[in-house]
């Protein structure tokens, strides 16, 4: 069966006049002829009956015409998206974030993808910033929204201007759990919990070049990926985890109800810088047509005790 077929014969559906349709489709009434044939002989069915006087369907004929008909716009369909893709007007694209981008950036890119290019099929997937790169990596990312940016020369990069502090996590029971902040140095002098750096390695190294800053050295006797194992660890025992601060706000850290409390870190404040980032080798249009839409912007200033404490 040949795709010229199927539109030779809905041409003599909607005509029932072999002259009419072969002068429509450009071709000679024996040619239609032989096309008809071949077609009915590939699917082993009359689909025409004709005589001297009428061309009509077959009851068969009737039912593989909107079958056909079918085909045909998938195939016309096709045919345009594709076209499409290749300019960057439609296609997909997958799209990683974290916890801020999913508040400050996510919701107006997302909005002006679906207004400006709505062919184009976004998903998303929330992740940790080194499961997201390496995502990158194998393909199953186009964009990450992530914290810091990677240096080597795979991966190209925007700053999205959120600057995002870090806070020390700690149980109802800690010694720092009533005070509004502690400076950095005070970490001198306590067992922490952490992330292993490849989870997120700009957070991670955040914390050790603040550290490092004030001349003091991190006793990190736990680790723990996920920020619910970190909550979970500082709720039992006398640990400091850290968090980002939309990550504690989220997690309800300080509220009533809450075994952990989110302390604010200080002299210095620790912060991260969010980036979007994507493969330098990267082909697929619809990604510049994305990285247009998240637009700039500084995040909204949150009182971080009243926060905590909410």
């Amino acid at each position: 069966m040949e795709f010229r077929h199927l539109v030779s014969f809905i041409a003599i559906a909607e005509e029932l006049h072999f002259g009419r349709a072969a002068q429509r489709l450009h071709l000679t009434q024996p040619s239609l002829s032989t096309q008809l044939q071949k077609l009915e002989k590939s699917l082993g069915v009359q689909l025409v009956s004709r005589n001297s006087h009428e061309v009509k369907l077959t009851p068969a004929g009737y039912e593989f015409e909107s079958q056909a008909r079918l085909i045909v716009a998938q195939m016309d369909r096709a045919a345009k998206l594709t076209k499409a893709t290749a300019a960057g007007r439609a296609g997909s694209l997958n799209v990683g974030y974290n916890l801020p981008a999913s508040r400050h950036v996510v919701p107006d890119a997302l909005e002006r993808m679906t207004r400006r290019h709505p062919d184009i099929v976004v998903s998303l997937w929330e992740k940790r910033t080194g499961p997201q790169l390496a995502a990158l990596m194998d393909g199953s990312l186009d964009v990450a929204l992530v914290y810091g940016h990677p240096s080597t020369t795979e991966f190209r990069y925007r700053r999205l201007l959120h600057r995002v502090p870090l806070v020390a996590v700690v149980g109802r029971r800690h010694r720092w759990a009533d005070r509004p902040g502690v400076p950095f140095a005070e970490l001198d002098a306590q067992e922490c919990v952490l992330f292993a750096r490849e989870q997120c390695p700009a957070m991670y190294d955040a914390i050790f070049q603040a550290a490092a800053d004030k001349r003091i050295s991190l006793e990190v006797v736990h680790t723990a990926d996920d920020p619910g194992a970190t909550a979970h660890m500082v709720s039992v025992r006398p640990l400091v985890g850290f968090a980002s601060l939309p990550r504690a706000v989220s997690m309800g850290m300080g509220a009533p109800d809450s075994s952990t409390v989110a302390v604010k870190l200080f002299d210095p404040v620790p912060t991260l810088d969010l980036y979007a980032v994507w493969l330098a080798a990267e082909t697929n249009p619809a990604v510049s047509l994305f990285l247009e839409c998240v637009e700039s912007a500084e995040s909204p200033r949150i009182d971080i005790a009243r926060a905590a404490t909410a």
